[in-house]
């Protein structure tokens, strides 16, 4: 045999061999892969929007999911009104929930009952009335510091279709100082270097898709 093809054929052999081994480390090319980066006549990767994941039309909304259990009546509510008004969004809303909650509880106790006229339905607006004149006819004061709140958690959610309207529960646990004092100016309650725990449960209401923001508080309780 000419000495020029047994080369060749040795040749031949050792690249069989070589891609054999290659095909055992790194396995084959087969389905699915990524297309490979743009790159430009230089070999850099050409510039352009960077997409570590994919976004999937329907899939979780985080908005809704960081606050209440995904899948629960309430997260289906949520959902709901989102779609009603999709510049609604639960983040947002909490923290004005927490806002409220201190704006609202800070006026009751001094007894500006003005300013909340706007924030309370009718029903919680009259019984907090209510108390504060109570108060007044006793000749009673209340002072009372907010010192913060611990926790503020959605734990009721219901919306209705037909009429637009949202309502949001929210327990709020939050910490303060009071004191009640008579007319002698003398504390009948309370210690104001103590500080005490409150919690309560608040539903907010609101028609959504209307230009009007704010909510209203429509229920207290604990």
């Amino acid at each position: 045999m000419d000495s020029a093809v047994l080369q060749l054929l040795v040749l031949a052999g050792i690249a069989i061999f070589l891609i054999l081994r290659l095909r055992s480390v790194l396995g084959s090319r087969e389905g699915f892969e990524k297309p490979p980066v743009p790159t430009s006549r230089s070999g850099e990767a050409l510039s352009g929007p960077r997409r570590d994941f994919e976004v999937i039309e329907g899939g979780v909304d985080t908005d809704i999911t960081d606050h209440v259990e995904d899948g629960s009546p309430m997260a289906d509510a949520l959902a709901r009104m989102k779609r009603a008004e999709p510049e609604f969004h639960v983040g947002d809303f909490l923290h004005g929930a927490r806002q409220a909650y201190e704006m609202i509880l800070m006026a009751f106790e001094a007894g500006d009952m003005d300013s909340l006229l706007p924030l309370l339905s009718r029903d919680v607006y009259e019984s907090f009335m209510e108390v504060v004149e109570m108060r007044e006819n006793e000749g009673l004061t209340v002072e009372a510091t907010f010192v913060g709140l611990r926790d503020v958690r959605i734990v009721a959610a219901r919306f209705d279709e037909d009429r637009a309207e949202a309502e949001v529960s929210v327990r709020f646990e939050a910490e303060l100082t009071s004191v009640v004092r008579d007319r002698e100016n003398r504390i009948v309650e309370g210690d104001p270097n103590e500080i005490k725990r409150q919690k309560d449960v608040w539903t907010f209401s609101r028609k959504m898709g209307e230009n009007d923001p704010n909510w209203q508080l429509v229920a207290t309780g604990e």
